[in-house]
C-alpha cells in the first residue's frame, strides 16, 4: 500500500468482488467516484439512496495532523483499545509558526515551544502503532500525496483538506477526530451517501492560467455550500492537460464548496507521479485495472454537470473573506471599488498544502528569474512555504530556492504557517486594525484567519499570479498586459511562466529523514502527561442524557451571518491548547457576531443581565446547572474539520445547536459529541427568535429517525409564546450516541465488555 506499510496491501480484486455484489441491486452505470466509494462498503448488499442512506465504509488508512491528532489520540486512549486497526500516521505540521526569520530558525523555535506536545504525539504513535512524521517533514496532505495516496484507495483524515489525495484517484474524506477513532478501532466510517457532481473538462489552459484557476472558478460556480452532500468528479479530454499535483490542488480546495471530497479518475499524469515518487509497483498494478476498476463506466450519469472549457478560463483572484467570491483578473478594479478594499498589496505568500508542488514553485521561480534579469525587486513582502521536506530539498538542489532569495523572498518552514494563522506578522501590528490587503495561494481567506487582524483582507490566486503581483505591488496588476520597470528605468512585459510538472529526470531529492516507524510491539511505552500542563490533559467522559426534555434553556448566542469553525474555535495562537479541552474552550465563539448587538465575544448573561465574553457566560450557565443552546444561520460550521468546535460547546454545557443549515463535517462532529444538531423546518423561523428568549426542546423522549423536535419559545419581550418545528438527520445509532453522552462513551463501554 506504501513504502512505509510493508504489512498492508492494495486489493483491487476484493473491490471488484464487492462491486459485483453491489451491482446485483445497483444496475445503473457507475461514475468513477461511485465505483471507488461502493467498492469500500462493509456490506455491499446494503440499500443506497443518495443523500438519505448512510454508507458504512472500510477506509484503507487514517492520517492526522498534530493540532487535531492531540484530541483524536486522547479519545482513542480513552477507548481502551491497544492498537490501531488500519494504517495510521501522525504529521507535525500545524504548530510551527512563521516568525519572519526563515524555515530553520522557525523550526528550531517550534521544536522548543511544542516539545511537550511533540513528545506526547511521538510516544502515542509508537505505543498505538502509528507512523510519526516529525516537525519539518512537511504538511500532512503533501506527505500523503507523495507517499500514501494511490488510485482506487479510500482514506480519511482529521483535516478538511484531506480530499487533496483525490488528485491521485482516491476517495479522501475530511472528518473529525471521533470519526477517526472509530476507524482506528476497526469500526466502519459512517457517511451519508453523496450525489456526484461532474465537471466535464475540455480544452487547454492559457500559459497564464493554472489548475488553481480551475478550482477558483468552481468555487464561484458552486459557492461555499453548493457541494454539500456531493462528491465532485472531474472527467473529459481536458483532464490530462492538468498535472497530477495540479489535480491535487483542485481536489484540495473542493473543501471550500462543502464537497464530501473531489476526485480525478486514474490517468497518465498520476502514473507519472507515482513513478517519480518511488512507487513503480503501485503504478504497474494500477495500469492492470485502469479499464475495469479505475475508470468510470461508459454512459454513466452525473447528478449535476458543470462544463469547463480550459481554453476560455481566465486567471482568477477570489476574495476577500470567502473563497467563493470569484473575480477574473481583468475585473479586479471594479471588484475592489465596489467592496472598498485596498488595491496596494503588502504581503504575497505562495506554497502551503494547496500549491507547493514542483510545478507551482518552478513556474513562480521563472517569474522571479525574469524580474531579477531586469534588476526588478519585489514591492511586497514575499514568503514561500514548501509543502514537504522532499519539495524543500528538491528546490534547494535545483536552485529554485536561491532564485526566490535573490529577489527578497523568505523560505519558511515545511509547515502550514500563515495559512492557518501561525504567523507572527511584523510588517504591521495585527492588533492595530490597520486596513490592508494580502494575496496568497492558500485555500481559505476567512476574516482574521491569517494574522488575527479583521481588517486584513486576504485574496487567493495561483502561484504564478501571486508572484507576478508581488512585483506589480497591487491587486489590479495584470501581468499579461501591465509592464514592470527595470533597474535602468525601461519598461518590460513578463512572458508567461514556464515550469516543470516533475523535476529534471523525474527524480526528487530525498532530504532529511524525518519519519519514525512504530515498533512491532509498543505496549510497554508510556505516553507522557505533565502534571499541571496547560497544553495536554486526559479527557473525562461527557455525562449521559438525563432522559428529559430541555426546559427553559437560555440562548447563549444568536449568531448573525457566516459562522465558520474559525468563528466557533479560532486557530492561530489557540492551537497551543488543542490537547487541553478546558483551556481551549475559552475561545468559544470569539469572533462570531452576536445578532443582538452586532458585537463579537459580547453576550448577555440571562442570570445577571450583564454583558460579557461568550465562554465566561457559558461557564456561568454550566455552574448554575443550566443547559443552553445556540441559534445559527446557514451553512453553520463551514471550513475546517476541527472537532473542537463541537467539543467546546459540549464541554461548557451546550445541548443543541439550532440553525438554518449545517456544513457536513461539523454536523457529524456535533452528533459524535452528543450535541443535538437541529435545523429550522422553516428557515424563516430564525428571524422570529431573539437571543434573550428562553427555549424548550420538546420531544426528546420520543426522538427517533425521521421525527421532529418542537422548539417552544418564551419571548423575552413578553409577547405570546410560540412553537417552532425543528428537523434532525439523526439515525438510530446516532440517537444512541446522544443518549449515551457521546459516541466515545459507547465505544469505551463496548471495549470494557470484551
Amino acid at each position: 500500500m506504501s513504502n512505509y506499510d510493508p504489512e498492508a496491501f492494495i486489493d483491487y480484486d476484493k473491490m471488484l468482488a464487492r462491486l459485483a455484489e453491489f451491482r446485483k441491486k445497483w444496475t445503473k452505470p457507475m461514475t468513477y467516484a461511485e465505483k471507488i466509494l461502493y467498492g469500500h462498503l462493509q456490506d455491499p448488499t446494503q440499500e443506497v439512496e443518495k443523500q438519505k442512506s448512510y454508507l458504512y465504509l472500510n477506509p484503507d488508512r487514517v492520517a492526522m495532523q498534530d493540532a487535531t491528532a492531540q484530541m483524536a489520540i486522547l479519545q482513542f486512549m480513552s477507548s481502551g483499545i491497544p492498537r490501531v486497526a488500519v494504517p495510521t500516521t501522525v504529521h507535525a505540521d500545524h504548530l510551527i509558526a512563521a516568525q519572519d526569520q526563515g524555515g530553520d530558525k522557525d523550526l528550531e523555535a517550534a521544536c522548543e515551544t511544542n516539545k511537550e506536545v511533540y513528545d506526547f504525539l511521538r510516544a502515542a504513535a509508537q505505543k498505538y502503532h502509528m507512523g510519526f512524521w516529525g516537525p519539518g517533514s512537511g504538511i500532512i496532505h503533501q506527505l500523503v500525496f507523495e507517499n500514501y495516496a494511490f488510485p482506487g484507495g479510500m482514506m480519511i483524515g482529521t483535516d478538511s483538506h484531506t480530499p487533496n489525495a483525490g488528485g491521485m484517484g482516491m476517495i479522501a474524506v475530511g472528518i473529525g477526530g471521533a470519526d477517526a477513532v472509530d476507524v482506528m478501532a476497526g469500526l466502519p466510517l459512517e457517511l451519508k451517501a453523496p450525489k456526484i457532481i461532474g465537471v466535464h473538462v475540455t480544452g487547454k489552459m492559457d500559459p497564464w492560467v493554472s489548475p488553481k484557476d480551475v478550482i477558483l472558478w468552481v468555487c464561484g460556480q458552486l459557492t461555499v455550500s453548493g457541494g454539500t452532500g456531493c462528491i465532485i468528479e472531474y472527467y473529459g479530454p481536458g483532464v490530462e492537460e492538468i498535472s497530477c499535483t495540479g489535480q491535487a490542488t483542485i481536489c484540495n480546495m473542493g473543501a471550500e464548496v462543502g464537497a464530501t471530497c473531489s476526485i480525478f479518475p486514474y490517468n497518465k499524469r498520476q502514473d507519472e507521479f507515482l513513478r517519480a515518487t518511488g512507487r513503480k509497483d503501485i503504478a504497474d498494478l494500477a495500469l492492470k485495472y485502469k479499464d475495469t476498476l479505475l475508470c468510470a463506466d461508459k454512459d454513466c450519469a452525473y447528478d449535476k454537470v458543470l462544463e469547463l472549457d480550459l481554453s476560455k478560463l481566465a486567471p482568477h483572484i477570489n476574495g476577500p473573506a470567502s473563497p467563493d467570491r470569484a473575480t477574473q483578473l481583468p475585473d479586479m478594479a471594479a471588484h475592489l471599488e465596489k467592496g472598498g478594499w485596498v488595491d496596494q498589496l503588502l504581503v504575497c505568500l505562495i506554497g502551503s498544502c494547496t500549491n507547493s508542488s514542483y510545478e507551482d514553485l518552478s513556474r513562480a521561480a521563472d517569474i522571479c528569474r525574469q524580474a531579477a534579469e531586469h534588476g526588478t525587486k519585489i514591492k511586497t513582502k514575499f514568503y514561500i512555504s514548501p509543502g514537504s521536506e522532499q519539495i524543500r530539498a528538491t528546490i534547494e538542489r535545483d536552485g529554485i530556492a536561491d532564485v526566490f532569495r535573490s529577489v527578497g523572498g523568505v523560505i519558511l518552514a515545511n509547515a502550514c504557517g500563515p495559512c492557518i494563522g501561525q504567523w507572527k506578522r511584523k510588517d504591521i501590528d495585527p492588533t492595530s486594525g490597520f486596513k490592508n490587503s494580502i494575496l496568497h495561494t492558500y485555500n481559505r481567506n476567512f476574516v482574521a484567519r491569517a494574522d488575527g487582524n479583521k481588517e486584513t483582507h486576504a485574496f487567493i490566486g495561483s502561484p504564478a499570479i501571486v508572484t507576478a503581483l508581488a512585483f506589480g505591488g497591487r491587486l489590479t496588476f495584470d501581468p499579461r498586459k501591465d509592464e514592470l520597470e527595470a533597474a535602468d528605468g525601461t519598461k518590460y512585459l513578463l512572458r508567461a511562466p514556464v515550469g516543470r510538472a516533475l523535476p529534471e529526470g523525474d527524480t526528487y531529492a530525498k532530504g532529511r529523514d524525518v519519519y519514525l516507524a512504530p515498533p512491532e510491539d509498543g505496549s510497554s511505552i508510556v505516553v507522557p502527561f505533565k502534571e499541571g500542563s496547560e497544553r495536554l490533559a486526559p479527557l473525562q467522559p461527557f455525562p449521559a442524557w438525563d432522559g428529559k426534555d430541555v426546559v427553559d434553556a437560555p440562548i447563549l448566542i444568536k449568531i448573525r451571518g457566516k459562522c465558520t469553525t474559525d468563528h466557533i474555535s479560532q486557530a492561530g495562537k489557540w492551537l497551543r491548547f488543542r490537547g487541553h479541552l478546558d483551556n481551549i474552550s475559552n475561545n468559544l465563539f470569539l469572533t462570531a457576531v452576536n445578532d443582538a448587538n452586532e458585537k463579537q465575544d459580547c453576550v448577555k448573561n440571562q442570570l445577571t443581565g450583564e454583558f460579557g465574553p461568550v465562554a465566561a457566560t457559558a461557564r456561568a450557565y454550566k455552574a448554575a446547572g443550566l443547559k443552553w443552546v445556540v441559534i445559527g444561520d446557514s451553512n453553520y460550521g463551514e471550513g475546517s474539520s476541527r472537532e473542537h468546535a463541537a467539543l467546546e460547546p459540549r464541554h461548557l454545557g451546550g445541548v443543541a445547536i439550532i440553525t438554518r443549515s449545517f456544513a457536513r463535517i461539523h454536523e457529524s462532529n456535533l452528533k459524535k459529541q452528543g450535541v443535538l444538531a437541529l435545523t429550522f423546518a422553516d428557515p424563516a423561523d430564525y428571524d422570529r427568535i431573539s437571543g434573550d428568549d428562553r427555549v424548550s426542546l420538546i420531544g426528546l423522549t420520543e426522538l427517533k429517525e425521521g421525527s421532529h423536535v418542537t422548539l417552544h419559545v418564551k419571548p423575552a419581550s413578553g409577547a405570546a409564546e410560540f412553537d417552532v418545528q425543528l428537523n434532525h438527520t439523526l439515525n438510530e445509532a446516532q440517537i444512541e450516541w446522544f443518549r449515551a453522552g457521546s459516541a466515545l462513551n459507547m465505544l469505551a463501554a463496548a471495549q470494557k465488555k470484551k
